[in-house]
């Protein structure tokens, strides 16, 4: 079952929600955020990234970071551009990109799913990331950022979700980035409780991004469960904030990859070596139609690279993916890159750049060849969280990405 509950949510005054709303905090630098947030106070980045207001020679993992992000919220309910719920609700929320419209309810997720592996994951963590988050969460006493989650959609569920949208949305505003946000708060205690029935006949969630966040909302509920000797399980600090979307309303976009040199080898020799493993056609355009055909720029020139059959395993969900195709058959025995986690010459590209972000880096100088991928499917991801496996790194690209600040979950 897929355990969710109702949360007296912190939401900004509709009237400056634009302003407040704000990036995910993985998803800038810090000084990309000190940019976007220069003449804006209510902007999120004072909260996720609060490093913007100390000096820019202050490590990120100083405690002087997390304490700025805790009276940076404590400001914002103080002046009131945040305000908790009177009571427990659940809320809905509608991103537009384009043709592409996703719903997802917000809610609180169960840690104790979570630890149990009934919230199921595709990613490895790494610790230095994992303790931030955790430092973060615990140190604001909140969950600022959702995870987000999905699961295998369920007709009764959209039904419940069209006739809330049906209504007017408590929020209604266009980033700067073009993409339309809707945001629906839902009180009434018999649709909540029609919900949380439906969700509990699901099998279960799954995590597509946001491995982080929720490997720290665990972390944060045993340090609290610790020294709570009147634990019950119903605290705050059991559930996690996430945006439970439909699988069937996902975007995964390409996660490509740029690499800056040859590996000591002459484009001739490079192109001679990868027809051992790939068919090799020359096109005028890199973006691939299907699974296992690759797009790869050199030189000012776009090949089209199919892998051949008997090259991969096909019965196994990780390295049947492209990603693992082309890190095991190209990246790795080719270029040298070994390790895509730690080597320093290669570089990831979100498909929301465009190809044209891969042309202008290669004819930059700064990288020598690039590659594009077919995006990996959701389906994909899901089997691969079933089978108790983990994607190879940056395998996917989830866009429309959710804003920060919408709502936040108080831990107490």
């Amino acid at each position: 079952m897929a355990i969710i509950r109702a949360f007296r949510g912190l939401r900004p005054d509709p009237k400056l929600v634009e302003k407040v709303a704000a990036p995910p905090y993985d998803v800038l630098s810090s000084e990309e955020a000190r940019e976007m947030a220069l003449g804006n106070e209510y902007t999120f980045l004072h909260v996720n990234k609060p490093e913007i207001d100390l000096d820019s020679d202050v490590d990120l993992y100083d405690e002087r970071v997390y304490a700025q992000g805790a009276a940076n919220l404590q400001r914002m309910i103080r002046d009131n551009v945040l305000r908790q719920d009177e009571k427990p609700c659940l809320y809905v929320y509608r991103q537009q990109m384009g043709r592409h419209v996703q719903t997802g309810l917000v809610a609180g997720a169960s840690v104790d799913e979570y630890d149990r592996d009934r919230i199921k994951k595709h990613e490895q963590t790494r610790a230095d990331k994992e303790d931030d988050r955790t430092r973060h969460v615990a140190t604001l006493n909140a969950n600022t950022g959702p995870v987000f989650l999905t699961y295998k959609a369920v007709r009764a569920i959209d039904a419940i979700m069209a006739g809330i949208t049906a209504g007017a949305p408590e929020y209604d505003f266009t980033s700067i980035d073009g993409i339309r946000h809707f945001f629906w708060v839902v009180a009434d205690p018999a649709i909540i409780g029609r919900i949380e029935a439906l969700f509990g006949q699901i099998d279960c969630l799954y995590v597509a991004d946001g491995h982080h966040r929720s490997a720290s909302a665990s972390r944060v509920q045993k340090m609290r469960r610790a020294k709570n000797p009147q634990h019950t399980g119903e605290e705050e600090y059991n559930f996690f904030l996430s945006v439970i979307f439909p699988h069937d309303q996902m975007l995964i976009m390409d996660y490509n990859r740029v690499v800056r040199d040859l590996n000591n080898q002459p484009p001739e020799q490079l192109l001679e070596r990868v027809k051992a493993n790939f068919t090799m056609a020359e096109v005028e355009a890199g973006k691939p139609k299907q699974l296992h055909d690759f797009g790869m720029y050199i030189n000012g020139r776009w090949f089209r690279l199919t892998a051949k059959a008997g090259t991969f395993p096909t019965d196994d969900p990780v390295r049947s993916l492209d990603v693992s195709i082309l890190q095991e058959n190209l990246l790795a025995p080719i270029l040298g890159i070994a390790d895509p986690r730690k080597d320093k010459r290669i570089d990831f590209v979100g498909g929301i750049r465009g190809l044209q972000e891969l042309e202008r880096l290669v004819q930059s100088g700064k990288h020598a060849v690039a590659f594009a991928l077919y995006p990996t499917s959701i389906e994909q991801l899901m089997a691969i969280a079933d089978a108790g496996r983990f994607m190879p790194p940056k395998s996917t690209w989830f866009e429309p990405k959710l804003k920060s600040g919408l709502v936040i979950h108080l831990l107490d």
